[in-house]
């Protein structure tokens, strides 16, 4: 009798299996979303820097419209840029709205959620002084982990815009500089 238990399991081990690739193929197939697209176009205001930067995070990212990935610390990662749910109480707070719909907003609302990225990003930036360290902050205080997702986005702004994604005389420094960046 434990032989026909044991190779039940048998059996229904590789049927779970199964039953779970096509969710994670599904994840990996899921279609462009043209809105982002557009939602991204839109944050950037014309700032073909800051398009750039926007789609980089979020080919790092590589979240979805409605994504609520939960992280080892118990906070969230919301929507097509993967906004950590850290951030819902001060964009709250901001918004004078209620911290429920802000995080329905991120998760749900690729433009709200393209918004906020922008916000996010650019507020490192004046912090910072620093494009690539602005970059790591969107991601974590931590400097070790900053340093790795820097990389990371690299690596996706390469894969996206050619090897010299930046390489346009300098004309994103100067566009921050001058006040353009806001």
């Amino acid at each position: 009798m434990a032989w026909i238990t044991d190779r039940r399991w048998i059996c229904i081990v590789p049927l779970a299996l199964t039953a779970a690739l096509p969710v994670e193929n599904a994840i990996a197939a899921r279609p462009p979303e043209p809105e982002v697209e557009r939602c991204i176009r839109q944050a950037a205001r014309g700032q073909a820097w800051l398009e750039k930067t926007l789609w980089g995070l979020r080919d790092q990212e590589a979240g979805w419209i409605g994504a609520e990935i939960l992280n080892k610390n118990g906070s969230h990662d919301l929507g097509p840029l993967q906004i950590n749910s850290w951030w819902v109480p001060r964009i709250a707070a901001l918004l004078s709205r209620r911290e429920n719909e802000v995080r329905r907003w991120l998760q749900f609302d690729p433009c709200f959620n393209a918004e906020a990225a922008r916000w996010i990003f650019l507020e490192a930036l004046k912090t910072s002084g620093s494009y690539w360290k602005a970059v790591g902050i969107y991601h974590s205080p931590n400097g070790k982990r900053q340093r790795r997702y820097v990389a990371l986005v690299a690596v996706h702004l390469r894969k996206r815009f050619g090897a010299d994604v930046f390489d346009n005389g300098g004309s994103s420094r100067r566009e921050y500089r001058s006040g353009s960046a806001s």
